[in-house]
């Protein structure tokens, strides 16, 4: 059994324009945040710093097509590191330096010190709003908030009425409001907590020898800007307290999907459903779900392929053919079998961080 915390360093931190008191409310936050960004790969001498006309303090990056944008607290310190300055972005802030010198600075590195290299710009916004919300780079493999809090929606509704809901305080249900929800988002990430705490799972020899239940609970949090991977972390608890700290937690395991090129279609393949599971209120563990997942995707993959390759009608006649065959091979008698080799898995389990004994599928 383990406290986890990442729910109330949450719920430590945000302010109140980034919590929300249902699903609903941050996938229309999510949508109108997509719906008005837009991203652009442009090189590394296509940018510019400029300041700001109207403010002295302010910085804005320009574009060769005369676009302006200002570039958000964490998008400025990507810039940054793009820039390879050997002050941080820390310094800038907090130097007091005028606008055009920090300009200067950064636009001669990019240009000089720099190599020519394409960048992937996030830009959300309109009119004199405009703002760059990310500088990544150019393979950077975007999954939208907007995609996460659907699917979300679709599985588990608005998040306050239903089983799955904001957890209440020490099993109690609760009134969501802004000081108790554990629904958050930013223009930087979001991070989504939700139990189910009506239906409990029996455990026997739960605590000194006598019966008990869990409830089951489940983490989701990502990044469009690269601040974080996609990850989820399911879990069992006994209860979470007012500070949503979650106690007695047991079996939590971690799912992370980095922000590679194919990283849109992974999370469709194997995150979605194994949140189908838990909305379902299956008993199947996280680590089976996930393989059954990757399974099915193999087997469309075959199909669609023998398809193409030989036409559909074959498919059924070619498909048991392509099954691996025993070898059968003659050993000395009083010898024993060797091992079997190992062969390489696509994901690996390790521990997570937050538990001693919580695995981890890194893809």
């Amino acid at each position: 059994m383990t406290t986890l915390t990442q729910a109330h360093r949450q719920w430590a931190s945000r302010p109140a324009d980034e919590r929300f008191t249902s699903l609903t409310d941050l996938q229309a936050f999510a949508a109108l945040s997509r719906q008005t960004s837009r991203s652009k790969v442009v090189s590394t001498r296509e940018i510019e710093l400029l300041p700001a006309a109207d403010d002295h303090k302010g910085l804005l990056i320009g574009g060769r097509d005369g676009t302006q944008a200002a570039p958000t607290h964490w998008s400025f310190g990507q810039l940054c590191s793009l820039a390879s300055t050997p002050s941080p972005a820390s310094y800038f802030r907090e130097s007091g330096l005028p606008t055009p010198i920090i300009a200067d600075c950064l636009n001669y590195n990019l240009r000089f010190t720099r190599g020519v290299e394409d960048v992937k710009l996030l830009v959300s916004g309109q009119g004199a709003g405009v703002e760059l919300r990310a500088a990544t780079g150019p393979r950077y493999g975007r999954i939208w908030n907007a995609d996460v809090v659907d699917a979300l929606v679709e599985r588990f509704g608005d998040g306050v009425s239903g089983h799955w809901r904001v957890p209440g305080i020490f099993g109690e249900r609760v009134t969501v409001d802004k000081g108790n929800t554990t629904l958050y988002a930013s223009d930087r990430d979001m991070f989504v907590f939700l139990a189910d705490e009506d239906r409990r799972i029996e455990i026997p020899n739960r605590r000194h020898g006598q019966p008990g239940s869990l409830a089951r609970g489940f983490f989701v949090w990502n990044s469009e800007v690269g601040n974080t991977t996609l990850g989820a972390g399911f879990f069992l608890f006994d209860y979470v307290c007012c500070n949503r700290y979650v106690w007695g937690a047991d079996q939590y395991t971690e799912v992370r999907i980095r922000h590679t090129s194919g990283a849109p279609d992974r999370w469709i393949e194997e995150v979605t459903p194994v949140l189908r599971e838990y909305a379902e209120g299956s008993a199947k563990p996280v680590l089976q779900a996930i393989e059954d997942a990757r399974s099915k995707r193999i087997e469309v993959d075959l199909d669609q392929f023998l398809a193409k390759r030989f036409g559909k009608s074959l498919v059924p006649a070619l498909r048991p053919s392509t099954r691996p065959r025993k070898a059968a091979r003659s050993k000395p008698s009083g010898t024993s079998p060797s091992p079997r080799p190992r062969m390489p898995a696509r994901c690996r389990t390790t521990t997570s961080g937050s538990s001693s004994s919580a695995p981890r599928v890194n893809c």
